[in-house]
């Protein structure tokens, strides 16, 4: 008759055991990460293509992008919350006692590494999740609480640097589990002993070993600096500052200094000066709603108001498409098949202003690559003196002007575009 340590029914820890909870912990984590970490490298080398000149639009490959995406997003957050439960499991659990504690350096090694993997297994996928939450990304999460994180704005600066540290993280714990996987080899290979075998499932091997060795604080010390040196690491080789776009290039394709940003560009023509405005565009791609903005753009403006509705004025507004900041799609959207901005890098908006008996409405055209459509944009204004704040938004078909035609199904990315534009402008001396 075995002994109840050796009992496969036994759930808990002993001194010389795992119990099997603690091996069904292990073993859901190993499943997970043999899950999560094929499926992010081939999401990602998907993204590089897609993000590529030689990206042909198909529908297909991006349909594919966003299953792998969402795939590894979600069974990331199961393997956060597995190892979160396997954490808390350990820590109320005696840990099974090295079979070789008089290889101290092997036995420091080895406690070190765990250590390390029960780091990254949390902050890995955290970080990740923060990424997600923090920037407007194609491929959803499934679980129904995943999209957004309480106290984690949208923000691209937010976002480049917990997608840094997910980077980081991520390698650490390759790493870790390069390692460990590699002393379990070796205990079973070369030494041929129970070490592995005590993590299998069913009946736990005899093992031999001094109950009384104790395990101390200098493993997690040691892991604990290893931590501060690859955090520093990071901050050395830059991964935490957000992505740009070469403003050089983004300055000779709108023809003014980098300085002229988000609408405050005096106006050449005189009427009114914009002082403060912002230029955004939101759509739905794969379920979810991405918002971005032009942090370059300029409007030209005369307007009086009238007495009685009737004509008001002229608006011409010009936008350096590479200025469009959306999220993780940016770089896709700047693409060849949506709007190239490397062949069409301004865009142009020129209406005749008219008051309405409620309201006004900017009654013109939109050039957006080479396609020019009619455009009505209603708007409210508020005029206090010589300050004018104004808000409007309109909506507009993406394939009107031939952006993302490889895309025709709307589950997918939505036709429809909302245009919305918020200023305050001032009249000009």
């Amino acid at each position: 008759m075995s002994s109840p340590a050796s009992s496969p029914a036994v759930r808990h820890n002993t001194a010389r055991h795992y119990g099997s909870v603690a091996k069904g912990f292990h073993w859901l984590t190993a499943l997970l990460m043999l899950a999560v970490f094929p499926l992010g490298y081939f999401a990602n080398d998907l993204a590089h293509h897609i993000q590529s000149a030689d990206f042909d639009g198909a529908q297909a490959t991006l349909t594919r992008a966003a299953l792998l995406f969402s795939l590894h997003k979600t069974l990331g957050l199961a393997l956060f919350l597995t190892a979160l439960l396997r954490i808390l499991w350990a820590l109320s659990q005696p840990k099974p006692v090295p079979l070789h504690p008089e290889r101290r350096a092997e036995t420091l090694l080895a406690e070190v590494v765990h250590w390390l993997l029960y780091g990254a297994l949390v902050l890995a996928p955290l970080t990740g999740w923060i990424h997600h939450a923090a920037t407007t990304g194609f491929a959803p999460i499934w679980w129904p609480f995943g999209q957004d994180l309480p106290f984690v704005p949208k923000s691209e600066a937010v976002a480049a640097v917990f997608g840094g540290l997910h980077w980081l993280f991520v390698w650490t714990l390759a790493v870790a589990l390069g390692l460990h996987i590699a002393g379990a080899l070796k205990h079973e290979v070369i030494d041929r002993d129970a070490t592995l075998r005590r993590m299998l499932p069913g009946r736990a091997p005899e093992v031999t070993a001094q109950t009384e060795t104790p395990h101390g604080a200098l493993p997690f010390l040691v892991a604990l600096a290893i931590w501060g040196l690859v955090l520093a690491g990071g901050g050395a080789f830059g991964l935490y500052a957000p992505h740009s776009h070469a403003p050089a290039d983004t300055d000779t394709a709108h023809g003014h200094d980098h300085d002229h940003e988000a609408g405050t560009d005096t106006m050449p023509t005189g009427g009114w000066v914009v002082q403060d405005g912002t230029l955004a565009i939101a759509i739905v791609q794969m379920g979810s709603e991405v918002r971005g903005q032009f942090d370059q753009w300029q409007a030209s403006i005369e307007f009086e108001e009238p007495n009685a509705p009737g004509p008001a004025g002229t608006v011409t507004v010009s936008v350096a498409i590479p200025s469009l900041m959306l999220g993780s799609v940016t770089d896709q959207a700047m693409g060849p098949d949506y709007f190239d901005s490397s062949t069409y890098p301004t865009a142009e908006f020129r209406a005749e202003i008219e008051k309405l008996a409620e309201g006004y409405i900017a009654d013109g055209t939109l050039r957006i690559r080479d396609q020019e459509v009619p455009l009505r944009l209603p708007f409210t204004l508020d005029l206090n003196g010589d300050t004018a704040t104004m808000s409007g938004s309109a909506e507009v078909n993406r394939l009107d002007f031939n952006i993302g035609r490889g895309v025709q199904d709307e589950g997918s990315l939505a036709y429809a575009v909302t245009i919305a534009v918020d200023l305050t402008a001032s009249r000009a001396p």
